[in-house]
């Protein structure tokens, strides 16, 4: 078996990549508007800033991945990795 290339690699990545921030994209929006609706302004306008930059983000993505020349082989959507969003999350 032959080691991966790095564009073969990316190909893995990159859409998980995609689908990882859009997931956090859409409990980033969830939140601010809970904040709105809990008459905390700033923080929800934090929380919109930090959706546009995901979006931004996604673009770019979508971009490198347009690349590399799409999603390899081996990538399959729907991944789970046991993030339960309502707890504390953080990446190390």
């Amino acid at each position: 078996m032959s080691e991966k290339s790095t564009i073969e690699k990316l190909q893995i990545l990159l859409p998980h990549w995609v689908e990882h921030n859009n997931n956090h994209e859409a409990e980033f929006s969830k939140w601010a508007e809970a904040a709105g609706q809990a008459g905390e302004k700033s923080l929800a306008e934090l929380l919109n800033k930090a959706v546009a930059s995901m979006a931004a983000t996604d673009a770019i993505l979508k971009e490198a991945l347009k690349l590399v020349g799409g999603p390899g082989k081996e990538h399959h959507h729907h991944h789970h990795h046991g993030h339960d969003h309502d707890h504390d999350h953080h990446h190390n």
